[in-house]
């Protein structure tokens, strides 16, 4: 069973570069274990037809795996530039203008997605965009106006992101087309449903209110991409499922030396409030155009899977790379390798804990017991999945086959590092 030497999931991202099933099946075959479908490319209809095309690839080699419905959110964008791009100089004055038509971008003005701009920020804020390339001094605001001065210019084009340096911009995490694409998801029976920029635990609730009102039984991902999410962490986890240590985002309003230290919080507190956690953005950047990794990259999927995440996420790289085969294969390599060393498999069990739940507490004398006997696998008998989560909150090289006869669960269960799903 080659596919169980590797206890980290791998979570690809489908795109024009895995739209045929040969691909897919190739994808399947190097080891990836979840799908992800990014709403805010493609249609619902393309969409549907990668999620068929994946899971048929799936049954064919008698395997499960997961999907997640990863929305779009309330990302701040500009909208479009009259000539596709222009070039912004050091020193320059620039206005985003809220009252700026759609397609009237040039070098003084643009417009953006998000109209109450304006009220939200302050004189002398800063304004990142296109993930902190462009950096933008907020001078003054008029009205609708957001006078900017430019420290760091460069090419700007359509649709890039607009954010601000230190988090705090009041925008609700669930859009309309948000809502609308929730639906969607329900009817596709997806397995989770990721939330982008969440601040606090009430939108992933009002999430998931939302899905049992259309009939879902998925669970929910918090993408933790906000700073003040940071400051709810705790709140956040035990309302979802699973969080995603989003760091393009988070990087861009906390600033990208921060993010190490805050990811190893997040995977260890994630871990610790018996919540799932993926790591995501730019792990195998490189390899969208490269065919090897970088010994950086290397290093950084090895350090997520020390730390004891549960998933390691491509984005670009399988989505609309050049080599996504290669790069799944690089990948699950790098996770085996590291999982063979003590830190991988060093467990803790906290003694005086209390238990919440009588699953949680027979999970965890399963695991004390395996950890110390010549034990070869574990197997559990779950209806929703929670006892395979907590034993494999629980570190050990030991892999955790749960039977079920649910097959959402069996779905779901394709997420928790260690935990193998068997009709």
């Amino acid at each position: 069973m080659s596919m169980h030497n590797r206890r980290t999931k791998i979570i690809a991202t489908m795109g024009p570069a895995t739209s045929d099933p040969e691909t897919i099946s190739a994808c399947l075959n190097a080891g990836v274990d979840l799908i992800r479908m990014n709403f805010s490319h493609g249609t619902p209809e393309l969409i549907q037809r990668s999620i068929k095309l994946a899971r048929d690839a799936a049954k064919k080699l008698n395997r499960e795996i997961g999907v997640i419905a990863d929305l779009q959110g309330p990302k701040i964008r500009v909208t479009k530039f009259k000539e596709g791009q222009i070039i912004l100089k050091d020193g320059a004055t620039f206005c985003l203008n809220a009252n700026c038509e759609e397609n009237a971008g040039d070098e003084t003005q643009v417009g953006m997605t998000y109209k109450q701009l304006p009220q939200d920020v302050n004189e002398n804020d800063t304004l990142l965009l296109d993930d902190g390339l462009i950096e933008l001094k907020v001078e003054s605001i008029t009205d609708k106006k957001i006078h900017c001065r430019v420290i760091n210019g460069g090419p700007l084009s359509n649709n890039k992101g607009i954010n601000l340096k230190g988090g705090g911009l009041s925008t609700p995490a669930l859009t309309e087309k948000d809502k609308q694409d929730l639906k969607a998801a329900i009817e596709f029976n997806v397995d989770y449903i990721a939330i982008s920029f969440p601040r606090s635990s009430a939108d992933i609730e009002e999430a998931r209110e939302l899905i049992k009102q259309a009939g879902g039984k998925c669970g929910i991902i918090a993408k933790i991409e906000r700073a003040e999410a940071i400051d709810n962490i705790d709140a956040i986890i035990r309302a979802s499922e699973a969080i995603m240590v989003a760091r393009g985002d988070l990087g861009v309003e906390i600033g990208a030396d921060e993010v190490p230290g805050v990811q190893k919080y997040l995977i260890r507190r994630a871990r610790e409030l018996d919540c799932a956690v993926i790591t995501a953005t730019q792990m195998m950047e490189s390899m969208i155009i490269n065919p090897v990794p970088t010994r950086a990259e290397a290093s950084d999927v090895a350090n997520a899977v020390l730390d004891g995440t549960d998933a390691v996420m491509l984005s670009a790289e399988t989505a609309s790379g050049k080599h996504p085969i290669k790069v799944v294969e690089a990948m699950s390599k790098i996770c085996v390798t590291a999982e063979k060393h003590r830190e991988a498999m060093t467990h803790k069990i906290i003694v005086n804990d209390q238990f919440g739940f009588i699953d949680e507490a027979i999970a965890t004398a399963a695991m004390y017991i395996a950890n110390r006997m010549d034990v070869t696998a574990i197997v559990t008998l779950t209806e929703s999945g929670s006892t395979s989560k907590y034993m494999s909150r629980i570190s050990s090289g030991l892999p955790i086959y749960a039977l079920s006869r649910h097959q959402n669960t069996r779905r779901q269960v394709t997420l928790y590092r260690g935990v193998y799903p068997i009709a």
